[in-house]
């Protein structure tokens, strides 16, 4: 072979050595990015909805329920009025102290609507206990209702702005926490973070904490029931949640 093609062979043998090793060290310092991780699903946590359809999801009236925009929807028309409050359930079983975090946004019938949690299901398919309560503005906005209630006093137990401490006879003690929750404007997503721990519910919209209640109330607090979802009765509306995941302690 002659000398100049061999020694040009070898040259190339060479550089190809050298590249190769060069390559193999980049590829050990370059690593793949992970997959980013959906807020807020870290391990503890479990999205209890699939995006896409309602599995794991009843409501005694289905008519009103479906999956819009990734998110369940519950709506009322003039051609399907709503003409008393309807629930949807989720099928997992019972809640006792657990988080819940979702995004949510509404429109019409004053955006009232709700999250109901720690509650029971009557026969009629009415939710009774607490309710994470939803409405345009204002004290109800934020607080804590007792949906259907029997106790003393107004069914809202906890208002906006407010912590709320309940003795064993139901008299209530409310100081203020200094700050309110708002809505963010029609058709933007709103943030719902909910707390609860034994005898104490905090809830959190947008990122503050616009309501406490330490229920100590005997004859009436609930330390474990049903997580539902509320259309409310009355004028159209078109309530929207997705998101939704839980963590149970």
């Amino acid at each position: 072979m002659n000398k100049l093609i061999q020694r040009a062979l070898l040259a190339c043998l060479a550089l190809a050595t050298l590249t190769s090793g060069i390559r193999a060290d980049q590829s050990e310092k370059i690593k793949p990015a992970k997959e980013p991780v959906k807020d807020p699903a870290a391990a503890e946590f479990e999205s209890i909805f699939d995006d896409h359809t309602l599995e794991g999801w009843k409501a005694p009236v289905m008519s009103f329920w479906s999956v819009q925009d990734d998110a369940i929807t519950a709506q009322s028309t003039p051609e399907n009025p709503c003409k008393s409050n309807q629930f949807l359930v989720w099928q997992g079983g019972d809640v006792g102290d657990f988080e819940l975090k979702l995004k949510f946004r509404v429109t019409g019938n004053n955006c009232n609507s709700g999250v109901q949690l720690r509650s029971k299901i009557r026969p009629d398919g009415l939710a009774v206990g607490y309710q994470a309560d939803i409405y345009q503005s204002g004290a109800y906005l934020g607080g804590v209702c007792d949906e259907i209630h029997t106790r003393k006093g107004p069914e809202l137990l906890t208002q906006n702005g407010q912590k709320t401490v309940t003795d064993a006879s139901g008299k209530r003690t409310a100081t203020n926490l200094g700050a309110k929750a708002t809505m963010k404007p029609a058709g933007e997503w709103n943030d719902y973070h909910i707390t609860a721990k034994g005898k104490h519910i905090t809830l959190a919209i947008n990122g503050v904490t616009c309501s406490e209640l330490i229920d100590g109330e005997n004859a009436h607090f609930d330390l474990n029931g049903i997580l539902g979802l509320q259309l409310r009765a009355g004028e159209p509306m078109k309530v929207q949640f997705k998101e939704i995941f839980l963590k149970r302690d």
